[in-house]
């Protein structure tokens, strides 16, 4: 893929910044979509990038759109909407969605843009905002392996780790598989926390006997600050996104039939969580939450 071909980016949030500042490093023409949650991009115009009202209007000039938006309701917005991308692709240029997504969404997206003469990667992210900036996140690509590898050098230049998952919708499967597996037992962790506190467990003995043995591992390293002294710095993740991330979970397992008792669970408790006023609060500060809740 030659870096002639412009890049498009719908989102330029906490993740999307990240990785427009990554691509500009490495030298890729870059234009993105105007937006209130934008976070400041007077650098990246400084660095020649490109600003433009509409979704059509930035595919009309742009070769590749690379969307970072919220979720699945946003993805749809910014695609499908009056003066949205659709409206603006060319035959032969690809979609590339770092969104976290509902599978069966995925899949109805890709038709279409396929239908418009386009072609459609999912991509979803791991990692944080830090590694986004330093062009090193970890990456999950659904679709066309010819159309995966001609997308490398694009990848590469924000992404670290780069996994080909399979068809189209595989990457998103996966993203939700792994948020899941993360989200599900960091609040496993928080409420064993909150446990600990209310019986009288010192925290530092807690960190020491989970980490010597079967809690060891990224959860209780990215919690561990904020269960020793509430310092929410290792995992900067919102309840309210955790919970739709849930959400997106329980809807592909009910897409596929799977069990869900657990996930279930899990969602219930950030579900209580944010509607108990907690929404932008992060997920290690449902240690606290939890005790409180607790102790009324």
């Amino acid at each position: 893929m030659s870096k002639q071909q412009r890049v498009g980016m719908v989102g330029v949030g906490l993740m999307g910044h990240g990785i427009a500042s990554s691509l500009q490093r490495h030298d890729w023409p870059l234009n993105f979509l105007e937006h209130p949650g934008n976070q400041p991009v007077d650098k990246l115009i400084a660095k020649g990038a490109t600003a433009y009202s509409s979704g059509a209007e930035l595919a009309s000039h742009s070769d590749v759109i690379i969307l970072c938006v919220t979720g699945t309701p946003q993805v749809e917005d910014v695609l499908f909407s009056d003066g949205g991308v659709l409206e603006g692709l060319r035959t032969g240029m690809v979609v590339i969605d770092c969104s976290t997504a509902i599978p069966s969404s995925t899949l109805r997206i890709a038709k279409a843009v396929e239908a418009a003469g386009g072609r459609f990667l999912d991509a979803p992210m791991t990692r944080t905002p830090k590694e986004a900036a330093e062009g090193r996140l970890n990456l999950i690509v659904g679709g066309d392996r010819e159309l995966f590898e001609a997308q490398l050098p694009l990848l590469q230049s924000y992404a670290e780790n780069i996994t080909h998952a399979g068809p189209v919708g595989s990457g998103h499967k996966l993203k939700l598989l792994h948020n899941f597996v993360s989200i599900g037992f960091s609040t496993v962790l928080a409420e064993a926390a909150a446990c600990a506190e209310q019986g009288g467990i010192e925290a530092e003995v807690l960190i020491d006997v989970l980490a010597q043995g079967g809690g060891a591992g990224t959860v209780l390293e990215r919690l561990r600050p904020y269960i020793l002294s509430r310092d929410d710095s290792g995992f900067r993740f919102s309840i309210a996104n955790a919970h739709k991330d849930l959400g997106y979970y329980l809807a592909m397992a009910k897409d596929t039939n799977a069990t869900q008792n657990a996930a279930a669970g899990i969602y219930q408790v950030l579900e209580d969580a944010e509607s108990s006023g907690h929404a932008h609060a992060t997920v290690p500060e449902l240690v606290s939450i939890l005790t409180n809740n607790a102790q009324k």
